[in-house]
């Protein structure tokens, strides 16, 4: 029996499909994070709350403004993988398991599109 060494167009464009519909969240949800870091949705009425919870709401404000930086750099990695992962398909070698060069499943794929790696392979090399 012949092993598949690459996945069929029609599951390439499948997955791209996938991906692109990532993609466009992925995107939503920084450009929505950004505005909110740079207070671009901010109504306005900063001075018109009791300045005694002043010290309390600057550090949770700290704290949430350090978990939004955090979560813009992890949209920009996941987006980054995503449009690696359009390279991948555009070359016809997605889904190839970067150590083994065998295919990753597709159900693996379908739910982390960016993989370059199967569950085993990843496995393996956090041993």
């Amino acid at each position: 029996m012949d092993k598949k060494t690459r996945y069929s167009d029609e599951d390439l464009e499948e997955f791209r499909g996938i991906i692109n519909d990532k993609l466009k969240v992925a995107h939503e949800e920084y450009s929505s994070t950004m505005r909110q870091l740079m207070n671009k949705d901010d109504n306005g009425v900063d001075d018109t709350s009791p300045t005694y919870n002043k010290v309390l709401d600057d550090g949770n404000a700290n704290q949430s403004k350090e978990d939004m930086i955090q979560m813009v750099q992890r949209l920009q990695k996941f987006i980054i993988g995503l449009e690696a992962a359009l390279l991948r398909i555009e070359n016809k070698t997605y889904g190839v398991d970067r150590i083994t060069g065998e295919l990753i499943p597709k159900e693996r794929l379908r739910v982390v599109p960016h993989a370059t790696l199967s569950v085993a392979s990843k496995n393996a090399r956090k041993k």
